[in-house]
C-alpha cells in the first residue's frame, strides 16, 4: 500500500513539472549586442525608406520638366 501511495504521488509531481515546464515559456534577455542589431537593422530599414523617398520625389521633379 504505501509502494502504491508513492508512485501516484510520484506520477503527479512528473506530471506537474512535465505541464510547468511546457506551459512556462519566457523570452530570454537581450544581450547588448542582440539590442545592437536590432537597433543596425532598424537603421538600415529606415535609411531604405528614405532613398526611396528621395527617388520618387526625383522622378516626380523629373515629369514636371
Amino acid at each position: 500500500m504505501n509502494t502504491n501511495l508513492v508512485t501516484r504521488i510520484s506520477a503527479v509531481l512528473l506530471v506537474g513539472v512535465a505541464l510547468a515546464s511546457v506551459g512556462c515559456k519566457h523570452k530570454q534577455a537581450e544581450g547588448p549586442m542582440e539590442r545592437a542589431g536590432k537597433s543596425v537593422d532598424n537603421a538600415a530599414e529606415k535609411t531604405k525608406d528614405t532613398a526611396v523617398d528621395v527617388k520618387n520625389d526625383v522622378k516626380k521633379d523629373l515629369k514636371k520638366d
